[in-house]
């Protein structure tokens, strides 16, 4: 975990440009028409918080269970300068207390434009679709009382790049699987807080 972390300091430190932060407009962000297609792996580990929780406490519930994610999403569209949109698919294997896969589908919004980006290129993401698991999952079933195989599945992400080398991010990200409030037959569902790194080509 170590050496992904100080590859991407020293990106930050050799991809900083100190001229252009000062004073200067924020750097936008990168041309679609050049690198529109992005890959994400990331991992992390199952809290049975709530939603709410996550968003108002600082010290989540962990449960002994994990998952590994494949990511790969395409941007397709830009509203003004400050948002964009992708489509994104993935691939997630289950460890430890749960071992199944689980196959997601969604559309993210992307607020691109932040007063820092001249230092430390920051994106916020939204993310709304559908979740498929190959087994009904257990640790949603215990804390549930029921689950299903399809959910609905929602993503809240952070990403911060080096500004001169926005291709490379480090990613932070909350994977939830929800019910909708009763939509898909149950009212929650289940959170993961992950993080890793994306590559944008």
């Amino acid at each position: 975990m170590r050496a992904p972390l100080v590859a991407l300091a020293i990106l930050f430190l050799v991809g900083a440009d100190p001229h252009a932060a000062k004073g200067a407009d924020a750097p936008g962000p990168p041309d679609a028409a050049d690198r529109p297609w992005s890959i994400t792996l990331y991992g992390g580990r199952y809290t049975d918080n709530t939603m709410e929780d996550l968003f108002t406490k600082f010290s989540p519930d962990w449960e002994d269970s994990y998952i590994g994610t494949l990511a790969l999403a395409r941007e397709f569209a830009a509203l003004t300068r400050h948002i964009r949109f992708e489509v994104e698919g993935q691939v997630v294997k289950h460890f430890s207390r749960q071992d199944h896969w689980e196959f997601n589908a969604l559309v993210l919004g992307r607020w691109v434009t932040f007063p820092w980006n001249a230092y430390v290129y920051t994106t916020f993401a939204v993310g709304e679709g559908l979740s498929y698991a190959t087994e009904v999952p257990r640790l949603e079933v215990e804390h549930n009382d029921k689950s299903h195989r399809l959910l609905d599945y929602l993503a809240f992400e952070l990403s911060f790049s080096p500004p001169r080398h926005r291709e490379w991010a480090l990613v932070t990200r909350i994977h939830h699987r929800s019910g909708v409030f009763g939509l898909f037959g149950q009212r929650e569902g289940s959170n993961v807080l992950a993080a890793g790194l994306r590559y944008r080509f």
